[in-house]
């Protein structure tokens, strides 16, 4: 079953639709997370540093620290810095200043005291969020503090998965307290997951034809950008698609690492029968460029937009009204500076509340928008909204958003809708670079070039959609 995601006026709507007064929430909230920072300790220290702010999320933390002490540890609690005994190497520090209700940056002696939970050796567990994070954007207000573990109570919310959350949260775990939230309070954001998208994880028949995997087309690759091009129809030829052809814009007739790419001249490919349309990657703006896009817009075939699209789209008005009238199936994939484009707003606005940017981007386009970046946020067309947690810091590397162009043509060509195909399609590619992370050959994400996360997908997605018998043979 799928992780939903709560905003906080959702996470207090549950709450009083509960129909229980805050004490008792409050007790509950206090003994889960006061029975995870049993096990945190650290070894042979038994002090513990309880940082209590003046609301609700204070309240848990002062719970915390008398179910402690009744464990027979020494528990000191701290509203100010002056509070902190000196001299003591503590063996956990538990966050409880601001919770999910912050609005205004930390400052002052709060500032001091997460300066100095930071400072310390030891593991740092916060309740519900880390303090000095916006709960609903996974912004630093001021000053935040990073935990090694968060105990996060009734649902997750969006500040612990996108922007700065992931780097200052740890571990995350939930504690629901005996609500079960979806009954009170329907949810409209979920984790992006294989649960969300099982449904389409179809194993092929064994009587199956390259026709049935459907045909893509991709776009790009104007004249000293050949390389983008040939990602994604790369990523599309090994993601499954049954027929690939690239639209070239610049003069190349085979791709010595993938003979199997049919590369055309922009027309002919675009008269071929098709399936899902890439176009982006490499386009440039040239007046040539602009005439394919217009064609790809005015189709009603399944179209993912990504890159130069993106671009020309956010200085032309006739191509932003062409995308908003498409009926048929419609991805687009900016990263933040080129959603600022498309919103007319600078990238930290976008940066400073991503789900709301991905919200106005699925609106005004008519389209699935995924806004790329540390917990890529997905918005269907519906409103449902979404967010991935796979990928790593090498995903930051160029080419990478042509390979998940590739894939998602690819998906949308073996007939799975545009959601399901942009959730999965985003926390595959996450997972493959997640893998190639954790081998031996790369040691770690640094150095991660994009064409090396094709194999792995490739690997992930068999492994996902395993065909009948062959396991057997």
């Amino acid at each position: 079953m799928s992780r939903p995601i709560y905003l906080t006026g959702d996470i207090r709507a549950i709450e009083s639709a509960a129909g229980k007064t805050m004490p008792p929430l409050m007790e509950r909230a206090g003994a889960a997370a006061a029975e995870l920072a049993l096990t945190l300790l650290a070894e042979n220290r038994k002090d513990v540093l309880v940082l209590a702010g003046p609301g609700n999320n204070g309240g848990d933390a002062r719970i915390v620290a008398r179910i402690l002490a009744e464990k027979f540890l020494r528990v000191a609690t701290a509203e100010k810095p002056a509070d902190i005994p000196p001299d003591v190497r503590w063996g956990l520090v538990v966050d409880g200043l601001f919770g999910i209700g912050l609005a205004c940056p930390v400052e002052g002696e709060h500032a001091k005291l997460v300066h100095y939970a930071n400072a310390q050796g030891c593991p740092i567990l916060a309740l519900d969020i880390p303090s000095g994070i916006a709960s609903d954007t996974g912004r630093v207000l001021g000053a935040a503090i990073r935990a090694t573990h968060t105990i996060t109570f009734i649902a997750l919310k969006p500040g612990l998965l996108t922007l700065d959350g992931p780097d200052h949260c740890g571990e995350v775990s939930v504690a629901e307290l005996g609500l079960e939230a979806g009954k009170l309070v329907a949810p409209r954001g979920w984790v992006a997951e294989p649960a969300l998208f099982a449904h389409a994880l179809k194993p092929r028949q064994r009587n199956f034809h390259k026709g049935m995997a459907g045909s893509v087309a991709v776009f790009g690759g104007a004249e000293g950008m050949a390389g983008a091009a040939l990602l994604a129809g790369r990523a599309a030829l090994k993601l499954g698609a049954g027929k690939v052809h690239l639209g070239m814009l610049s003069d190349m007739a085979l791709d010595p690492v993938a003979p199997e790419l049919m590369l055309r001249h922009p027309d002919d490919a675009l008269g071929q029968d098709l399936d899902a349309i890439v176009i982006g990657p490499g386009l440039g703006d040239s007046e040539r460029a602009e005439t394919l896009l217009r064609a790809a817009l005015a189709s009603d075939i399944p179209c993912v937009l990504d890159a130069d699209a993106l671009n020309m789209m956010s200085a032309n008005v006739e191509l932003r009204l062409a995308c908003a009238r498409r009926a048929a199936e419609t991805l687009i994939t900016p990263h933040p500076a080129e959603a600022a484009r498309l919103l007319s707003l600078k990238t930290a606005d976008i940066q400073a509340d991503r789900l709301a940017a991905a919200k106005s981007l699925a609106e005004e386009f008519n389209a699935h928008a995924l806004l790329k970046g540390a917990g890529s946020v997905i918005v269907a067309r519906d409103g449902h909204w979404f967010i991935n947690t796979s990928g790593n810091p090498g995903m930051a590397s160029a080419g990478m958003g042509d390979v998940l162009s590739g894939i998602l043509g690819a998906l949308l060509a073996q007939k799975l809708s545009g959601e399901s195909a942009l959730m999965l399609g985003v926390h595959l590619h996450g997972c493959a670079a997640d893998e190639c992370a954790r081998s031996v050959t790369f040691g770690g994400p640094v150095g991660l070039a994009a064409g090396e996360t094709i194999a792995p997908a490739r690997a992930i997605w068999n492994r996902w959609v395993a065909a009948p018998g062959y396991s057997q043979r």
